[in-house]
């Protein structure tokens, strides 16, 4: 019984601990983004690393969410004769919660993983140790420009999605469920909003971006340098990471909608 004890009261103090570290690593990290002006390329490699190479599962991803949106919310509104507010059940639905979700957990999933993993790397090799001894700090050089990529990279990858996800419900509801495009366009146009749908879902987005990318290059900097901790580390990542979103879509759900 004691020994159970002991193990419940380690696990909570080394979670306080680990918050403790990525607080303040978080705060060097901000400071360290000051300096990125100066060397304006880091950010350029980062955010085709991160933001550009993630750009295919967005793409591929979007289209099929907005036409598997699209015949269900047929199959829904067809009994009640509404199927002209396909569009609308589409748009409201990609805008509010499925675009900025969908793109954080992909995003998650391949770059921040992706990021945690060269980081970790780093770490491994001792690159990060060999940055410090020629004092060159590795929060202005490596960590900084990672997490303004990512932040940059989350919103902008959430409005691509956004974007293609409507088009392909669009082509589900015109070409194959023979709706006019007049109607489909019209629908849209009248009923969604461009703050309470669109700002609030890009600011969804960056709320997103900012905690994905925290906890991956956190986990990577945090790592313990073997190949075991290199795995466990990503491994957190993607699964603390998709669990941040959804705890804070509900969250940020509630209080833009005052629920």
């Amino acid at each position: 019984m004691l020994d159970w004890l002991q193990g419940i009261g380690h696990r909570v103090f080394s979670s306080i601990s680990r918050m403790g570290r990525a607080t303040l690593f978080l705060w060097q990290c901000l400071l360290a983004l000051t300096y990125i002006p100066q060397k304006p390329m880091l950010l350029v490699r980062q955010l085709y690393s991160v933001g550009v190479q993630t750009l295919l599962i967005i793409l591929v991803a979007g289209t099929f969410v907005g036409m598997v949106l699209a015949l269900q919310a047929y199959i829904v509104l067809v009994d009640f004769g509404a199927e002209e507010s396909i569009s609308l059940m589409v748009s409201l639905s990609i805008l509010r919660e499925l675009g900025p979700v969908f793109t954080g957990l992909l995003f998650a999933g391949r770059a921040g993983s992706a990021l945690t993993a060269e980081i970790g790397l780093m770490k491994s090799t001792e690159q990060l140790s060999g940055m410090e001894m020629m004092a060159v700090n590795p929060m202005k050089y490596v960590i900084a420009p990672r997490f303004l990529a990512g932040l940059i990279s989350v919103p902008l990858l959430t409005a691509i999605f956004m974007a293609i996800a409507i088009l392909g419900g669009f082509f589900v509801a015109t070409e194959m469920l023979g709706q006019y495009e007049g109607v489909f366009w019209s629908q849209m146009q009248a009923k969604v909003d461009f703050y309470d749908d669109l700002i609030n879902g890009m600011i969804k987005s960056l709320v997103f971006g900012f905690v994905v990318v925290w906890i991956a290059v956190f986990e990577g900097y945090d790592c313990v340098p073997t190949s075991e901790g290199l795995g466990q580390a990503t491994t957190r990542t993607v699964v603390h990471g998709s669990l941040a979103v959804l705890g804070l879509d509900f969250i940020l759900t509630a209080l833009m909608f005052n629920v």
